[in-house]
């Protein structure tokens, strides 16, 4: 299967090759963060680290690696100026990598303070209670239930308003929401489906809000730029095929200019951070498997 560059659209014949290799690497990559993050090192190193690394065996970032901490769930990464270090934090690092536009998406949750352990176990057992009962006919409200059931039985709630979700070819959200809570949704899963499964846990109220500063963004209408800077812009942005990017990514002189008009323009959706709407501390944990009819495939699992 030949290789596409970034930014190149072509037929591929859709088989499982890419979204293994795709895993493999997000799996690689994980870890390469997750043994990075220590007190004293730059946020921003490790999001560097990963998403060099991601490029250097073959793959694209499917989104920027977000390096998310304590009260926050999802979508922050660094900024090109970002001198923030890890201390004592509860870190969230999620990691996306995509080969043909095939993603892997995975993430886990590091604690540095030594006081969130019971936390971190409740989103990864539930991670892996649902990875158990997943195959062709589970339903999403199956999946939904064992999460939820599993986080509380460690004494934590289950972020509700987040989800997992399914994924295609250079498609992040593909139009199924794999829930965190018993919903009671009968649509079952099936054969060939690929997902990701991605519990949080907190011990706030269990929901999430929209914050501000976002740092990430994904193009959602190409036309309508009338300024050179932001036509520079346009063409950097339109290399990543529509998924997710980072504002430092963009090398444009005056990106910061571009990217505003861009938004007053409504061609940009931004991805503010997510905190927990009472400032509970949050775990994640996530992998993308593949649905088979007597169970599931794990893409974004090291190999022993």
């Amino acid at each position: 299967m030949v290789k596409l560059t970034e930014g190149e659209y072509t037929e591929v014949e859709e088989d499982l090759d890419d979204w293994i290799e795709a895993g493999e690497i997000a799996a690689q990559c994980r870890e390469l963060g997750r043994k990075m993050i220590k007190p004293d090192v730059k946020l921003l190193d490790v999001a560097n680290a990963v998403e060099d690394k991601i490029k250097e065996k073959g793959g694209f970032p499917a989104f920027p690696v977000n390096i998310s901490m304590n009260e926050i769930a999802a979508h922050y990464t660094p900024s090109r100026t970002d001198e923030s270090v890890f201390s004592d934090q509860l870190v969230k690092i999620d990691v996306g990598v995509h080969i043909n536009g095939a993603i892997g998406d995975t993430a886990c949750t590091v604690d540095l303070s030594g006081k969130w352990g019971e936390l971190v176990q409740a989103s990864r057992g539930a991670l892996d209670a649902a990875i158990k009962i997943v195959k062709d006919g589970t339903t999403l409200g199956e999946v939904g239930t064992v999460i939820q059931d599993t986080i509380k039985a460690k004494g934590f709630v289950p972020i509700a308003n987040l989800s997992g979700h399914s994924l295609e070819r250079f498609s992040l959200h593909a139009g199924m929401n794999i829930p965190n809570i018993a919903t009671g949704d009968e649509t079952p899963l099936e054969d060939g489906d690929i997902i990701a499964i991605e519990p949080f846990a907190t011990n706030g109220r269990g929901l999430i809000k929209e914050s501000s500063n976002p740092e990430i963004f994904k193009l959602v209408k190409a036309t309508g730029v009338r300024s050179p800077i932001a036509r520079n812009v346009l063409k950097e942005i339109k290399m990543f095929n529509e998924l997710p990017f980072a504002k430092r990514w963009i090398q444009t002189k005056g990106a910061e200019f571009g990217i505003r008009e861009m938004m007053r323009a409504n061609l940009l959706k931004e991805y503010t951070p997510l905190p927990e709407i009472d400032d509970g501390m949050i775990s994640q944990a996530e992998h993308t498997v593949y649905v088979e009819k007597k169970g599931c495939m794990i893409l974004t699992e090291l190999e022993e």
